[in-house]
């Protein structure tokens, strides 16, 4: 995007960009850019909060008026709110107690039901057969796609999507507010999804199968979730 940014502005057509990853941005050194202190996939904040995201656009816009450069890069100064915890916010499962699938499923379907929509279903797969797919790939097999236009690989990659989805859903249901720190330190450090899914990374991030080893080391867990040992 960087690269674009130079090539329209060499036609006359100003531009700035929104980043997220600052060393990023100044290694590739656009003609404008607004730095914002989100999480990766939140460019403009917190969803459903219109007033902030509109004062990230103008802030963005305002580049636009700059004529200093080549390079701006600018940090906006607002952090997003909903990053401050929720002591209101209980997780739905906690040591000693196990997050079984049955109870998982029906936690599922009362935060479903609640809010009216998902976003479960890259798979295909139920919640619950989404969670028995993966713990075949945990046993060493290699479970057959159920969709003839997706690989397993790729099934066993959306079926860990979904299963993520279904727990961050059941979570954020009810009045609480959790802030995403909150949301990720319960699912990866207090859930046996969560230590599936890391066990699920080790077991493959060295496969023979290249479409495993990527998957294994770029999608299954988040890279700040991921200690500097690997």
């Amino acid at each position: 995007m960087s690269a674009l940014g130079h090539y329209l502005e060499e036609e006359g057509v100003p531009t700035v960009a929104i980043s997220l990853i600052r060393p990023q941005t100044e290694n590739t050194k656009p003609p404008r850019a607004l730095w914002v202190p989100f999480e990766l996939g939140r460019p403009f904040g917190p969803p459903s909060d219109a007033a902030f995201q509109k004062r990230v656009i103008l802030a963005a816009l305002r580049l636009l008026e700059r004529e200093r450069g080549p390079v701006i890069i600018e940090d906006f100064p607002e952090d997003d709110p909903r990053e401050r915890p929720d002591p209101a916010w209980r997780p739905p499962f906690t040591k000693p107690d196990l997050d079984g699938a049955s109870a998982t499923r029906l936690a599922f379907r009362r935060a479903a039901k609640e809010r009216g929509r998902t976003i479960v279903g890259l798979s295909g797969l139920s919640v619950g057969k989404a969670g028995r797919y993966m713990a075949g790939w945990l046993r060493g097999q290699t479970p057959e796609s159920p969709s003839a236009e997706m690989s397993a690989p790729l099934t066993l990659r959306f079926a860990v999507d979904d299963l993520k989805a279904a727990y961050i859903e059941v979570a954020i249901s009810g009045s609480a507010k959790p802030s995403s720190k909150q949301l990720g330190d319960w699912l990866w450090n207090d859930t046996a999804a969560g230590a599936a899914i890391f066990a699920l990374r080790s077991m493959y991030l060295t496969s023979d199968d290249e479409r495993l080893k990527a998957i294994a080391g770029l999608f299954l867990v988040p890279g700040v979730r991921i200690p500097p040992s690997g």
